[in-house]
């Protein structure tokens, strides 16, 4: 995944240390020499995250985290702290500024961009929900999303723990600003959590069990997966930590636990939960208005067109990919000839359900009209979009569409057109055009298949 990191250290070899590294992972990276100018840069290049040094004169890194995270225009933006002071007061001083992670020098590489991958998967995905909701006001939400005044206490939570005396600690800390519910073991974690719960702890030891086997199992249920997770694991377990980062979890606290920072922790964890939840609420506010397509209940072709202006823009400006997909469903009119226009709308809706559940957080779908529905899938090159294309073809043809005239249902085909940016003054219409010839090449070369434009 390309991204633009914000490098802040007063030390020359320091940063160029961080620049290799993160440049040989093939992230841009921007410097910054303390924490006025890292402001500013912020400020300039709206970085992907920010890696900034804790011990600088003048302005110390917990003055300029506070003064990013008070800022609406940045406070969106990962910042991890790197210092050598590794007491747990001076994490938690962190935290309570609005760090979202830390990393001790001498820095460790399996650490490092562990935390990078899980933090920009998360701002990806953020940035989408930001955006949705920015133009969703633009077409009459209630109101304004914002992280508000929240002191993330009175959360809903979830603890998984096998150990007596870490068990007990954990409740009865957390017991004294937020409903908790504990269970041992992952049997119990699975049957017991839901959507309900607001921050899942997890321990990754419970007893011979695997605890991120757990996480993994929370992570992938539909009802689930938006639900904070926060694993305890031992510090010097590196190869676990790394691999709960990438499998999804938020946030992690290190062994012997420390009840102070456990109640930071679980404060700052719950309160960037509830602003993501009140962004998908404005979100699904705003999609029983005029944006939406009152069949399927997909963006409508009017929602879409600024929706795809405002993410071209966004991937010219940081030059990344970006690809859309126009699907068309094969032979339609004769499904609505044969069966009935009420059979029609059924294969029509079944379809878009079909498409919102095997698309990517970051990935939008809209119907552009009849039968046809354009997939905008952000980040994503050529072979990307393809591979995403290919499988939405396969798993529409492997299952009939269930419907209420037709028994055991009814065989579905799609034929899809792919495009990507060409050149850095492509429009909304250049990329949708593009898309549709190769929809168009792909009917004419026998329909359920994909083609993507080239060149």
């Amino acid at each position: 995944m390309s991204a633009r990191i914000l490098v802040v250290d007063d030390q020359p070899l320091n940063v160029k240390l961080l620049e290799a590294k993160l440049t040989a992972e093939y992230y841009n990276v921007v410097t910054a020499a303390g924490g006025v100018e890292a402001l500013e840069k912020a400020s300039d290049v709206c970085p992907d995250l920010i890696l900034l040094d804790v011990m600088m004169p003048g302005m110390d890194g917990y003055e300029v985290c506070q003064r990013l995270k008070g800022d609406p225009e940045l406070n969106h933006i990962p910042v991890v702290m790197v210092t050598a002071l590794d007491a747990v007061a001076d994490r938690i001083r962190g935290i309570d500024a609005g760090a979202d992670d830390f990393l001790t020098k001498p820095i460790n590489d399996v650490a490092l961009f562990a935390r990078v991958r899980s933090l920009l998967r998360m701002k990806l995905a953020l940035d989408e929900l930001r955006l949705r909701d920015d133009i969703s006001l633009q077409f009459g939400a209630l109101d304004a999303s914002g992280k508000g005044d929240d002191n993330g206490e009175g959360g809903r939570i979830l603890v998984v723990e096998n150990e007596p005396y870490d068990r007990k600690l954990i409740e009865r800390v957390l017991a004294e600003h937020h409903q908790v519910t504990v269970v041992t073991n992952g049997e119990e974690a699975l049957a017991t959590v839901s959507a309900s719960f607001e921050l899942i702890v997890v321990s990754v030891d419970l007893g011979g069990e695997d605890g991120l086997r757990v996480c993994s199992r929370i992570r992938s249920r539909d009802d689930t997966r938006n639900v904070s997770l926060l694993m305890l694991i031992d510090e010097a377990d590196d190869t676990r930590l790394a691999k709960g980062l990438d499998l999804g979890v938020n946030d992690y606290l290190y062994k012997p636990l420390d009840k102070n920072e456990l109640i930071a922790r679980v404060r700052n964890q719950i309160r960037h939960h509830r602003y993501q939840e009140r962004l998908r609420g404005t979100y699904h506010r705003s999609v029983s208005m005029a944006i939406t397509d009152s069949l399927t209940g997909l963006y409508n072709r009017h929602y879409l067109d600024s929706h795809l202006a405002a993410l071209l823009e966004r991937s010219k400006a940081d030059k990344r990919p970006l690809a859309v997909a126009i699907i068309d469903i094969d032979h339609f009119k004769l499904v609505n000839d044969t069966h009935g226009h009420g059979t029609g709308d059924q294969v029509l809706r079944e379809l878009a359900s079909r498409l919102e559940n095997s698309i990517r957080a970051s990935d939008l779908v809209a119907r552009l009209g009849g039968e046809e529905f354009l997939l905008v899938m952000s980040d994503s090159d050529l072979d990307t979009a393809r591979a995403i294309t290919a499988r939405i073809c396969r798993d529409m043809e492997a299952e009939p569409f269930a419907t209420e005239q037709v028994e055991g249902g009814l065989p579905v085909t799609v034929s899809i057109g792919v495009a990507v940016i060409d050149r850095r003054d492509a429009t909304p219409d250049d990329l949708v055009k593009r898309a549709d010839e190769a929809l168009y090449e792909a009917k004419n070369n026998g329909r359920n298949q994909v083609i993507a434009a080239v060149g």
